[in-house]
C-alpha cells in the first residue's frame, strides 16, 4: 500500500504541478478533482490512471482525436432529482441533455475505437449506454431550448389562441393609432411599450379625449401612456392564456422531471465520468507541454531515468528562453544510494529533487519528461528532507527539526522506500553532525532504501566509496571558470572547491592562506585532490567529446568518398564502352577504305561485294540479339554519357572563362602603381615593354629602343623587373 505523507509533496512543490495542470482542465468539477490528486494507494489503480492518461495523450497524434467532453455542473439540478414532488426549469433539461448526449457519443466512440484505447474503453463499459434520457427531453424541447407548440394537446390550442389574440391586439392598436394619429392627439414617437404592452404615447392635453387605460407618464409629464380601450379587452385574454400556459409548462416540466427522476443514479455516473476525463484531459495536455511519457514499470528494484527534466524549471526556462539541462539516474540493488557533493548552486538539489518529484508525479498517474527508454519501479514510501525546515511554531532549531525529522525516517525506511536528503547532516558541529549523519547513511544502507543525499562532509564522501552498493557523484564544474555545466557525473566525489571559489568571488588571496592555515593540512589535501581528479574529468569529458565529433566527421567523410569513387568507377565503365565502341567503327571506316581502295585499282565487283560481306559477317558474329526494350535502354545510356561528356566539357569551358574574367578583374582591381621615370611599361592593349624616359604632366616618353613614343599615363601598365 501506497502512502505518501504532505511534507513530501511540500518538498517538492507538487501543488506547483497540480495547478499547472488545472489551468488545461474545461469544467469547474475537473479543477477541483485536480487539485485532490495524491498518489494513487494501489499498483493496479495506478497503472489503468497511468494508460489512460497515456492513451488519450497519443489522441493528440493520431487521426482518432476524443470527442468532447464539456458539460455544465448539475449538482443542483441532482439535488431536486432526489427530492420528490420537485419539478426543474427549461434551462436545467438543456444541461441534463448536454451532459447525457455527451457521455453518449464518448461512450460510443471508445466502444468503437476500443483496440486503440482500451484502458479508456474499459473505464467507459462500467456505464450504461441509453438515449431514453435524450428523447425524453428532446420530445418537449426544441434544439433551442424552447418547449415546443405539441409538447401537449392543450398547450398547442393555447398558443393557437395566444396567436389569434395577439393578432386581434394588434389590429385594434394599429386602427386606434390611425385614428388618434389623424387627429394629431399622439406625440411624434406616436408609440411604445410600458410593462411589455403596446400603449400610444398621447400628448397630455389630449389625454381625456383618448378612451382607453393610463398605465404611465413621461419624466416632464407631457405625454401620457395610454392602452386604448379597445386593445385593453384583448390584452386581458391575452393575459389569462399566458397564464393558462404558464400552468401548462409547469405540468409539462413536472411530467418530464418524473421521466427523469429514475435516471438519477446514472446522471450522477455521467457527471463523474466527464469530470474523471477532464482530469485525464488536463494530465494529457500537461504531458504534451512538457514532453511527458509513460516509462516501463518495472517489477525489479531499478530505476533508470534517462533524459531526464525537472518539469517546473523546464516550463520556467522555456518561458525565459534558457536552456534546460536533462540528468541522467540510475537506481539497481547494487547501487542503492547516490551521494552528491560538490560547491552550491551547481545543481545538486534540482537533480535530487528531479528524481523525486519524477516519482511523484508518475505515483500520481502523470506522464514525466524522461526518454522514452528509461524504466522505474515503484516505492511504497517517498521520504525527503529539503530546505531549511526551521520551526517557529514548535521553538526548534533547524538541527532539532532534522533530527526529528531523521527519527520518523528511521521508523518508516524500509527496504520500498525512496529517500532524499538535502545538505545531510548540516546545523550542528561539523566533526559531531558528520559522525552522527554517517550512523543515519549506514542504517538506511543495511535497510535496502534507494536514496539521494547531497552533502559537503568528506566523512559521508569517503562512506559512499567504501560501501559497496553506494556510490559518490559530483555536478560538472569548467576546471577553469568554476561555473556550473549542470550535469551529473557518477562515479566521483565533487569538491567543495571551497577556496577556489572565494578567491574567484573576490575574497584576497592572503585571507584565504589565513584560512588555510587554521585548518588541517589532510583535509586541504583531500579537497585539493578530489578538486584535481574532477578537473581530470572534465578535461577527459572535453577530449572525448572531440574527439566523437572528429569520429562523426571522419566517418562521413569517408561515405561521402566512397560515394565519389562509385560515381567516379562507373563513369570510367561507361567512357571505357564508348571509347570501344568508336575504336571498332574506326576500324571498320578503315576496313571499308582498304576494300575501296582495292576496287578502285581493278574494278572486281565480285571481290568487291565478297569482301564486304565477309566484314559484315564477321561484324554480325561478335553482336548479340537484343530486344527493342533492350535497344531502347542502351541508346538511353549512350545518349546519357554522350550528355554527361558534353556538360563536363561546357564546365572546363564555363570554369576556364570565369578563371580568366577573374583574373581580369583582379588585374583592374589591382593598386595603381604610380610611375616614375626609369620604370619598364608596356600598353595595357599592347606586347612591347619600353622604358620611361621623361614624363610631361599625364603623358610619358616611353623608349623602345628603336623609336620612342609619346603614350598617356593611364594607358600604361608597370611591369615588375625580372
Amino acid at each position: 500500500m501506497i502512502s505518501i505523507n504532505n511534507k513530501t509533496l511540500q518538498d517538492l512543490q507538487f501543488q506547483t504541478i497540480l495547478e499547472t495542470i488545472s489551468n488545461y482542465c474545461i469544467t469547474d468539477i475537473g479543477i477541483e478533482k485536480v487539485f485532490a490528486i495524491q498518489p494513487i494507494r494501489t499498483e493496479e489503480e495506478l497503472m489503468q490512471s497511468l494508460l489512460q492518461t497515456s492513451e488519450y495523450r497519443s489522441s493528440f497524434d493520431n487521426n482518432n482525436a476524443l470527442p468532447s467532453h464539456s458539460f455544465e455542473t448539475i449538482n443542483n439540478e441532482l439535488k431536486f432529482l432526489a427530492i420528490e414532488d420537485s419539478f426543474l426549469e427549461a434551462i436545467s433539461f438543456k444541461k441534463i441533455h448536454s451532459i447525457a448526449e455527451n457521455t453518449n457519443t464518448l461512450l460510443l466512440f471508445l466502444k468503437k475505437f476500443e483496440d486503440y484505447y482500451p484502458a479508456l474503453a474499459q473505464k467507459a463499459s462500467e456505464i450504461e449506454i441509453t438515449k431514453a434520457v435524450t428523447k425524453a427531453i428532446e420530445a418537449v424541447f426544441d434544439k433551442y431550448g424552447e418547449i415546443k407548440d405539441d409538447a401537449t394537446p392543450d398547450l398547442l390550442e393555447i398558443r393557437r389562441s395566444m396567436n389569434v389574440i395577439r393578432g386581434k391586439v394588434n389590429q385594434s392598436f394599429g386602427m386606434a393609432l390611425s385614428q388618434y394619429n389623424s387627429l394629431g392627439y399622439l406625440d411624434e414617437i406616436r408609440e411604445t411599450v410600458v410593462e411589455n404592452r403596446r400603449v400610444l404615447a398621447v400628448l397630455a392635453m389630449y389625454r381625456r379625449k383618448v378612451k382607453g387605460t393610463i398605465l404611465g407618464s413621461s419624466k416632464t409629464g407631457s405625454i401620457a401612456y395610454i392602452e386604448p380601450e379597445a386593445t385593453l379587452r384583448y390584452s386581458r385574454e391575452l393575459a389569462n392564456l399566458e397564464y393558462e400556459e404558464r400552468e401548462e409548462i409547469i405540468k409539462i416540466l413536472k411530467q418530464l422531471t418524473n421521466t427523469i427522476r429514475p435516471y438519477l443514479p446514472l446522471l450522477i455516473q455521467y457527471q463523474e465520468f466527464l469530470s474523471d476525463i477532464d482530469v485525464v484531459s488536463a494530465k494529457a495536455k500537461y504531458a504534451r507541454k512538457i514532453n511527458g511519457l509513460l516509462p516501463r514499470i518495472t517489477q525489479e528494484r531499478r530505476i533508470f531515468l534517462r533524459d531526464a527534466y525537472h518539469p517546473i524549471l523546464y516550463l520556467t526556462n522555456k518561458e525565459k528562453g534558457e536552456t534546460t539541462y536533462p540528468q541522467t539516474f540510475e537506481f539497481n540493488s547494487e547501487n542503492r544510494i547516490v551521494v552528491i557533493s560538490g560547491p552550491n548552486a551547481g545543481g545538486k538539489t534540482i537533480s535530487m529533487k528531479t528524481v523525486g518529484l519524477l516519482q511523484l508525479m508518475l505515483q500520481s498517474g502523470m506522464l514525466i519528461p524522461v526518454h522514452e527508454r528509461s524504466e522505474t519501479c515503484l516505492f511504497d514510501r517517498i521520504l525527503t528532507d529539503i530546505g531549511d525546515n526551521q520551526s517557529i511554531e514548535n521553538h526548534l532549531s533547524t538541527y532539532s527539526y532534522r533530527l526529528k525529522n531523521m527519527n520518523y525516517f528511521l521508523k518508516k525506511c524500509n527496504s520500498k522506500t525512496l529517500f532524499l536528503i538535502d545538505e545531510f547532516g548540516t546545523g550542528s558541529d561539523p566533526e559531531l553532525g558528520g559522525a552522527l549523519a554517517e550512523v543515519f547513511l549506514e542504517e538506511f544502507y543495511h535497510r535496502e532504501a534507494f536514496g539521494i543525499i547531497t552533502t559537503h562532509y568528506a566523512n559521508l564522501k569517503i562512506l559512499a566509496n567504501e560501501l559497496p552498493f553506494a556510490t559518490n557523484a559530483n555536478m560538472f564544474f569548467d576546471e577553469k571558470s568554476l561555473e556550473p555545466m549542470y550535469k551529473l557525473v557518477l562515479g566521483q566525489a565533487g569538491s567543495s572547491f571551497t577556496f577556489e571559489v572565494a578567491q574567484k568571488n573576490g575574497i584576497p588571496y592572503g585571507l584565504i592562506n589565513r584560512a588555510k592555515k587554521k585548518i588541517e593540512v589532510g583535509k586541504i589535501r583531500f579537497d585539493k585532490t578530489i578538486a584535481s581528479l574532477q578537473k581530470e574529468r572534465s578535461k577527459l569529458e572535453k577530449t572525448s567529446q572531440n574527439l566523437k565529433e572528429e569520429e562523426s566527421k571522419a566517418r562521413e567523410e569517408s561515405k561521402k568518398m566512397e560515394t565519389i569513387n562509385t560515381k567516379i568507377q562507373d563513369k570510367l565503365e561507361r567512357y571505357q564502352e564508348l571509347y570501344d565502341a568508336n575504336q571498332r567503327l574506326i576500324y571498320m571506316g578503315q576496313k571499308i577504305d582498304d576494300i575501296s581502295e582495292k576496287y578502285f585499282n581493278d574494278k572486281n565487283k565480285k571481290d568487291l561485294i565478297g569482301e564486304f560481306l565477309k566484314m559484315v559477317e564477321i561484324e554480325n558474329s561478335k553482336r548479340k540479339k537484343i530486344t527493342a526494350k533492350e535497344k531502347k535502354v542502351k541508346e538511353k545510356v549512350e545518349k546519357q554519357v554522350i550528355e554527361e561528356v558534353k556538360e563536363k566539357v561546357e564546365e572546363i569551358r564555363k570554369e576556364k572563362k570565369e578563371k580568366k574574367e577573374k583574373a581580369k578583374i583582379e588585374e583592374q582591381n589591382k593598386p595603381k602603381v604610380i610611375l616614375k621615370v626609369g620604370d619598364r611599361v608596356r600598353m595595357i592593349d599592347g606586347k612591347s615593354i619600353g622604358t620611361i624616359d621623361k614624363i610631361e604632366k599625364n603623358n610619358a616618353i616611353v623608349n623602345y629602343g628603336i623609336f620612342t613614343s609619346k603614350v598617356s599615363l593611364d594607358q600604361l601598365e608597370y611591369i615588375q623587373p625580372k
